[in-house]
């Protein structure tokens, strides 16, 4: 069983400090443990609860009404506020359905956001969100590897699906390399790109992660780009410059590169590549091409 300190509560729920105070002394359903020092601690049972309190109160519900109800009752009433939910709640059930591992559930919230809102709407005021708030469990051990794959693996299952949904480019359409390199495996976000570059009528070669750079002169021999992509997430101990040098000594095509300013920050001034900070920098480079 993982255990939370109050600090990582209020970061995980958004809900504060003084509030959990006081519905320790008031109400029935919270009742955190203590150390022999007398600091509390809260079990995963008390998150995956306080995640959906929060979504009721949020959603009008009263506290001393919520404090009356059994489990399935919240779940009852969870069910039916999310067809109306904000953005926080519908990260909220995320977060509760990867910690269950419940992939009816988080299926179900992704396809309905899809639905509602369009693939790149999901994915910059859903997916990202999420993903975020999964790292803060990540980087305090309280979400597993095993988890992190599974969320992984649903998002990206949705996305391919809405890319195969689209009408195939036309055989004269500009074409666009994508890929990245070694040692780089969060592919979120490049999928992205990938829809939004097909939206917009381009055919898009995806090489997918972990590409030796030495492979990518033979690739542009063969599908001769008009532009590329990479994305740089994850710290390593080769630099970002390093594999640009790599890949630039070996074509003039445009090479577009975005990702983590912490990961790319030596690079976000080379005159050789275009920098893409948000979804809207990519769409225009790739109208302007267009």
């Amino acid at each position: 069983m993982s255990v939370y300190t109050m600090a990582q509560i209020v970061a995980l729920t958004g809900v504060k400090a003084h509030t959990l105070r006081k519905w320790e002394t008031r109400y029935n359903f919270l009742e955190p443990e203590r150390t022999d020092t007398n600091i509390r601690y809260y079990s995963d049972k008390q998150l995956k609860k306080l995640m959906n309190i929060g979504i009721l109160t949020r959603n009008g519900y009263r506290i001393s009404k919520i404090d009356k109800m059994s489990d399935e009752e919240i779940h009852k009433h969870i069910a039916t506020t999310l067809i109306e939910s904000s953005e926080e709640d519908d990260i909220s059930a995320l977060i509760i359905s990867a910690l269950e591992m419940d992939e009816v559930t988080f299926d179900s919230i992704l396809k309905e956001q899809i639905v509602k809102r369009g693939l790149l709407q999901t994915t910059t005021q859903i997916i990202y969100p999420f993903l975020n708030q999964i790292g803060v469990l990540w980087g305090i051990n309280k979400v597993m590897p095993a988890q992190e794959h599974f969320v992984s693996n649903l998002i990206k299952k949705k996305m391919f699906a809405a890319i195969d949904a689209l009408p195939y480019p036309k055989e004269d359409a500009p074409v666009i390399l994508m890929f990245l390199t070694e040692n780089e495996h969060h592919e979120i976000g490049l999928l992205l790109a990938y829809y939004m570059a097909r939206d917009l009528g381009w055919k898009v070669y995806y090489l997918g992660q972990n590409v030796p750079t030495e492979n990518i002169q033979q690739v542009i021999d063969i599908v001769k780009p008009n532009a590329m992509l990479s994305m740089f997430i994850t710290p390593t101990q080769e630099s970002v410059k390093t594999k640009l040098d790599a890949i630039l000594e070996q074509t003039n095509v445009p090479y577009w590169v975005s990702g983590n300013p912490a990961v790319i920050e030596d690079v976000m001034e080379d005159d050789r590549i275009g920098f893409i900070s948000k979804p809207d920098d990519l769409i225009l480079k790739l109208k302007q091409i267009d």
